[in-house]
C-alpha cells in the first residue's frame, strides 16, 4: 500500500499490541508515521505540550490517513482526541481499528474500549462516529485489509468539504473552524519502535 498513515494510540496500555499491529508491516516504514523511541519522545515531552503539538503537526504532514489504535481507554486519552480533531480538520481520512482482541506478552485480550468518535461531531450535528468505519484488527482481518481500509477512509472524507470541521460532541457548532480539545500534559498515544523493550514503561503520550 503507498498510502502515507499516520496512527493514533494509547502508549501506555496498548504499547505491545500496537507493535503487533506495526510489526505486521502492512504499511512500509517509510509510510507509516506516529511512532516514536521511548527516549525522543521523553525529550519532546520536557519541552511542554507545544512541543508535542509541533511534533504531532510534522508527522500528520504529507498524510492522507490516521489510524486510531483503539483499545481498553483510548477514548478518554487526551492527545489521541487532539490528533483525531486535527486529522479530520486538516483533511485526513480517519478509520477506527480494535486492537484488544490482540493478545499481549502473557497471551492475554483486553476488554473492548468505546468509540472515541463518539466524542466529535460535524457542523450539522452529526456524530463522527456515524461517517467514519471502525474495524476489528483479529475478526476483521487487519493484516490483510488494512490498505482497504484506509482507501476507504480517505474516500469518506473526499465527500466532506475542507470547512466541514469537527468539533467536541459538547461544543457549538455553529462555529466550524478548527477547534481545541482540551489537552493534557499527561497524556499517552505512541509506542517505540520495539513495544517490548523494557524502557518502553518510561514513555507516555
Amino acid at each position: 500500500m503507498s498510502r502515507k498513515i499516520f496512527f493514533s494510540f494509547h502508549y501506555e496500555r496498548d504499547a505491545w499490541r500496537v507493535g503487533q499491529v506495526r510489526n505486521s508491516n502492512v504499511v512500509a516504514s517509510e509510510d507509516e508515521y506516529g511512532f516514536i523511541d521511548a527516549a525522543d519522545w521523553e525529550s519532546i515531552k520536557k519541552n511542554g505540550n507545544a512541543a508535542i503539538e509541533r511534533w504531532i503537526d510534522d508527522q500528520l504532514t504529507n498524510t492522507s490517513v490516521t489510524v486510531v489504535l483503539i483499545g481498553a481507554e483510548t477514548a478518554n486519552r487526551e492527545w489521541v482526541q487532539h490528533e483525531i480533531l486535527k486529522s479530520w480538520n486538516r483533511g485526513n481520512g480517519v478509520v477506527g481499528i480494535r486492537i484488544h482482541n490482540i493478545k499481549d506478552q502473557d497471551q492475554k485480550t483486553d476488554v473492548a474500549g468505546r468509540n472515541p468518535f463518539d466524542d466529535f461531531k460535524l457542523p450539522d450535528g452529526t456524530l463522527l462516529s456515524s461517517v467514519c468505519k471502525t474495524y476489528d484488527w483479529v475478526i476483521d482481518d487487519g493484516r490483510k485489509n488494512l490498505g482497504a481500509w484506509a482507501d476507504e477512509a480517505a474516500n469518506i472524507r473526499a465527500k466532506y468539504a475542507t470547512d466541514d470541521k469537527i468539533v467536541g460532541a459538547g461544543e457549538d457548532t455553529r462555529n466550524t473552524k478548527a477547534q481545541t480539545v482540551s489537552r493534557a500534559a499527561t497524556a499517552s498515544g505512541f509506542a517505540p519502535r520495539a513495544p517490548w523493550c523494557p524502557d518502553h514503561v518510561h514513555g507516555k503520550r
